[in-house]
């Protein structure tokens, strides 16, 4: 786990600022700039489309009364794909762009789900369920 917390909040800004300094002797400052906010704009109003397409079919689901569990987790990778595109950086922002791609949401989802079932099927954890009872020493029978 720390490594990859190391990753996230170390290499992940150094690799940012390493390209955008990179890009940006290369076509310019103002260029790069331009190019980080038109990314986020961009990555805003696809993220805005697809996740009002994935809250409409969560709804349709739950009209015919079905779980909406596969668009809960399209959604949740969908508001991370925003964030993402928000951060000023190119590789944030391929990851972020990725994200709003159905087929790789969907591998990726199943990626996530198999991991967890995994988990649970090798003794991962143990979920112990219990009910507790309290008895008040001082209440009337």
């Amino acid at each position: 786990m720390f490594k990859i917390f190391l990753a996230l909040f170390i290499l992940l800004p150094l690799a940012e600022l390493y390209l955008l300094i990179e890009v940006g002797s290369g076509i310019g400052g103002f260029s790069t700039i331009a190019l980080c906010l038109l990314t986020a704009a961009l990555g805003g109003m696809l993220v805005r489309h697809q996740g009002m397409r994935t809250l409409l079919q969560a709804k349709e689901l739950m009209d015919r009364g079905q779980p909406p569990a596969e668009q809960m987790l399209h959604g949740i990778m969908i508001a991370i794909s925003g964030v993402l595109l928000f951060i000023p950086g190119f590789i944030t922002d391929l990851i972020g762009f990725l994200l709003l791609v159905p087929p790789i949401r969907n591998w990726l989802g199943h990626k996530l789900i198999a991991a967890q079932v995994s988990n649970r099927s090798t003794g991962g954890e143990t979920i112990i369920d219990a009910e507790v009872i309290h008895h008040d020493k001082h209440r009337l029978p």
